[in-house]
């Protein structure tokens, strides 16, 4: 049996933040929380080598955002995926732009997380040299 793929989940509302962990595990995906965005660098650092995506959501009640917990990680690996959460307008957030990421814009459905991670996993371009 393959092992599954490790994905970090940061949210600060106990609800939501169950809700992606649920729908994770049960779509077969190894799960991390965290419950803000110092808590989620931390996770991210102590399993750095392992995880391959991210569901963030934007506004994290400690302090350091969503976006902060992103910019971290791609230091660190720039092919992790980021799947950002956020119950503002869409209007307001973006993640155009932005490669191997996408908004998914609260509420949403449970299959809807695991098809947003899935399909930026199956995005992810093999590491290697840039093209010369």
């Amino acid at each position: 049996m393959a092992a599954k793929v490790p994905v970090l989940v940061a949210d600060d509302e106990p609800l939501i933040r169950s809700l992606v962990e649920e729908a994770l595990s049960d779509g077969g995906f190894a799960v991390i929380s965290a419950t803000g965005g110092d808590e989620a660098i931390r996770q991210f650092d102590a399993n750095a080598s392992e995880v391959q995506a991210i569901v963030v959501d934007v506004r994290l009640g400690d302090g350091t955002d969503g976006w902060e917990v992103a910019r971290h990680a791609r230091e660190a690996n720039a092919n992790v995926a980021v799947v950002y959460m956020s119950g503002d307008s869409a209007g307001q957030w973006t993640s155009q732009g932005v490669p191997n990421s996408l908004m998914l814009q609260k509420p949403f459905t449970p299959a809807q997380v695991v098809t947003a991670v899935a399909s930026l996993l199956n995005q992810v371009a093999p590491s290697g040299p840039p093209p010369s």
